[in-house]
């Protein structure tokens, strides 16, 4: 939670510095900001459409940026190494207890925006179809059937229907674990390769004098993690992607009406 907030916190004070002296010639950080907001809107205004986009980028904007955020912090170095041991009745250690994690690491953090954009997605596919076109867009019978054959179709498509509510069901669980697993298993993998780098340093430098032990053991802790940092770098960006595009998706496929245009 407290890494929630400091990720918010930077959002809010990023957007503060960026809009501060608005010009008409955007410059410095409001350009970068700008190409930013408008590089993403465009790319899910291509998904979407116009209309759809307009409705909901508040909320894919949002989700997009506050993923990324918290995904680049869990991957600062002290994130998740600070802290204290967890001991058996014995006093033997059995794992370790952090003072900070990755927001996105904690699997309640993704089960509340996966639930949260649950709750949203019935709220935009009844006010886009109504209730009626709601329920019609997942029982009623596709396509062009008369007769005997759209009889036949009804109790298929009743059938379809709630493999379909299934599905709805599905998709915010799906959400959660997906982000939590990739985030949760990447600093977890970092943590065991700095730690198993450290200890095989540590069984080489034992006669070293006092100063030169802990320098080794952070660079050998250092080196072991390294590959696996900069390849989570690209994972963190790539799941604040994939987690925004299949909300996208999901709204797509409630809200797509065809060739049907809107206009207020």
């Amino acid at each position: 939670m407290l890494m929630s907030w400091v990720a918010v916190g930077l959002i809010v004070f990023f957007c503060r510095m960026a809009t501060g002296k608005m010009s008409l010639i955007p410059q410095g950080l409001q350009n970068f900001s700008e190409w930013i907001v408008e590089s993403l809107y465009d790319f899910l205004g291509g998904l979407l459409g116009d209309h759809l986009n307009k409705r909901v980028f508040w909320f894919l904007g949002s989700v997009f940026f506050f993923i990324l955020v918290n995904n680049y912090l869990g991957l600062i170095p002290f994130i998740g190494n600070l802290g204290w041991p967890v001991e058996d009745p014995e006093g033997h250690q059995v794992g370790w207890l952090p003072l900070l994690r990755g927001g996105n690491a904690d699997v309640n953090m993704t089960a509340a925006m996966a639930f949260t954009f649950a709750i949203l997605w019935f709220y935009w596919a009844i006010t886009e179809n109504g209730v009626k076109g709601f329920l019609a867009h997942i029982f009623a019978p596709k396509g062009n059937f008369g007769g005997l054959m759209r009889m036949l179709m009804i109790p298929i498509f009743l059938f379809v229907g709630v493999l379909e509510i299934v599905s709805i069901c599905i998709r915010p669980v799906a959400l959660t674990f997906r982000l939590f697993g990739n985030i949760y298993g990447g600093e977890t993998t970092i943590e065991t390769l700095a730690m198993l780098g450290k200890e095989a340093v540590a069984s080489k430098v034992a006669g070293w004098p006092g100063w030169l032990q802990p320098l080794a053991e952070t660079l050998g802790s250092a080196g072991a993690s390294l590959p696996i940092y900069f390849l989570e770098l690209l994972v963190g960006f790539i799941q604040s992607l994939v987690f925004t595009l299949l909300c996208a998706i999901f709204i797509k496929l409630i809200c797509d009406h065809g060739d049907e245009e809107h206009s207020h």
